[in-house]
This record gives structure tokens, sequence and C-alpha cells, in this order.
């Protein structure tokens, strides 16, 4: 009976070390509650990045007049909005987070929060300690 319990313990620590932010995800607008558009995440050399992947809500040709830099005026699918996330205990951080729309960039961190693996909580923080908590799904 030990065993069996040693071994349910051992798998069910395999299976939060193995959890992993890459895959895609479905946003959700934060004022009408719709499904925005998808986010590929993916890891590159230990960081986590993701781009647009497909817009849900506008025109697939729809650009980011508001981005700052090289970003500005190209097309969103495509572009890198997540960056240079590292991993850190149970969760991902120190990475940075565009807004498409307002064209703003805050600190980012992401996390699955109780083991579901289905569901990624996404944190922009600004600078002065005010942040915004996303929960992105997984796209089955």
């Amino acid at each position: 009976m030990k065993s069996i319990i040693t071994l349910l313990i051992i798998f069910s620590c395999s299976f939060v070390i193995a959890q992993s932010p890459v895959g895609i995800w479905k946003t959700i607008d934060d004022k009408t509650g719709e499904a925005k558009s998808y986010i590929e995440i993916y890891e590159s050399n230990h960081k986590y990045f993701g781009k647009i992947n497909k817009l849900l809500k506008s025109e697939p040709t729809k650009k980011c007049e508001k981005c700052p830099g090289a970003r500005k005026n190209k097309p969103l699918v495509g572009m890198i909005i997540v960056e240079n996330l590292s991993p850190y205990k149970d969760y991902w951080k120190n990475g940075t987070i565009l807004d498409p729309e307002s064209g703003s960039e805050y600190g980012c961190s992401i996390w699955f929060e109780n083991n579901n693996a289905n569901e990624l909580k996404v944190r922009g923080k600004h600078w002065t300690g005010l942040f915004r908590t996303q929960t992105w799904y997984k796209v089955k």
C-alpha cells in the first residue's frame, strides 16, 4: 500500500513540474467578455514568448496603430506581445507584455492557479505597482 501511495505522489509531483505554458491560448476582452484572440506561447533559449496567432473579433489584417517603435503600424497577427518570461519555481516572470490597444508595455508574469493547466493567469504590471490579471484559456 505504501508503494502505491508513493507512486501516486511521485506521479502528481511530476505532473505539476511538467506543466508548461507552451501552446495556444484564447484571450477574453475585459470590456465585452467575448473571445478576442489566440496567443501562441512558445519557448526559445529557455525564455517564453507569446505572439498573436489569430484575431477573433477584428480583421486579420488589423495593424497596431498605437504600438511604439518598430511595431507601429505592423500587422497584429504574428506580432510578439509577450517577451522574455523566465521560469521561476512554479511560474514564469520578469517578462513584458504589450497591450496593442493602447501601445503600452508592462512587466509580465504568468502562472497556473490550482494546478489547472487549462487556465493561464497573465498579469501585466505597471511600474507604479498597479496591475491587471487576465485568465487565458487553453485552445484544445
